[in-house]
């Protein structure tokens, strides 16, 4: 069961946003993320629990944030409950998208298990690359806005460590809206490195899927 801590910052001028300290773990019925957020300060700042299926569906979503909370689930594509700060009015959504997506490294690791890509072989070097339609919860009111995406899993490496070799995915992202693209690193249930994400600490090694 990993455990960690993931430094999470601003991709474009690197101010810091938060720091996330995480533990995950695959079961019988899929995979499941749960951590808490602090900010620069110290103080709690939100929460995600995010529990997929065998297939990588999103069986379960909680998300809290600057009071604001999310619970959503794959049903008839994605659908949300999001709940204003004073617990008054909850509002509904549904979009027929794949799965959900954020600031968290778990949504990484989420889209990478549902689409399951394989790199591409010798004879087509160019890694062919898959669609996806996301809801994405914004911070820090979790105000949700449709993307959608292209993955593409440029190479997969075996580096040596000092236990087992570690398997590392090589994924190129593309934001279908603007054409931008950036790279994120992966082993099994965790993000090595991504735009905004860095990983600071781990007390075990990733979990492999099987």
């Amino acid at each position: 069961m990993p455990r960690g801590r993931y430094s999470l910052h601003d991709p474009h001028d690197h101010t810091p946003l938060a720091e996330e300290h995480f533990q995950c773990a695959p079961g019988p019925s899929g995979w499941r993320y749960v951590s808490q957020l602090t900010a620069p300060s110290g103080d709690h700042t939100g929460s995600v629990d995010l529990a997929l299926d065998e297939l990588g569906r999103p069986i379960r979503l909680e998300l809290h944030a600057a009071s604001w909370q999310v619970r959503g689930a794959a049903l008839d594509g994605v659908t949300w409950v999001r709940t204003d700060p004073t617990g008054t009015r909850a509002t509904e959504g549904n979009v027929r998208a794949h799965a959900f997506t954020g600031t968290s490294p778990a949504f990484l690791v989420a889209t990478a298990r549902l689409l399951r890509l394989t790199p591409s072989s010798a004879a087509s070097p160019t890694p062919p690359a898959t669609r996806v339609r996301l809801v994405a919860f914004t911070d820090p009111v979790l105000a949700p806005r449709t993307v959608d995406q292209s993955w593409a899993l440029l190479k997969r490496e075996a580096h040596g460590t000092d236990n087992a070799p570690l398997t590392v995915d090589e994924y190129q992202v593309t934001a279908l809206d603007t054409g931008e693209q950036h790279t994120v690193h992966i082993a099994g249930d965790v993000v090595l490195a991504a735009p905004g994400i860095e990983l600071e600490d781990l007390e075990t090694p990733p979990s492999v899927f099987g």
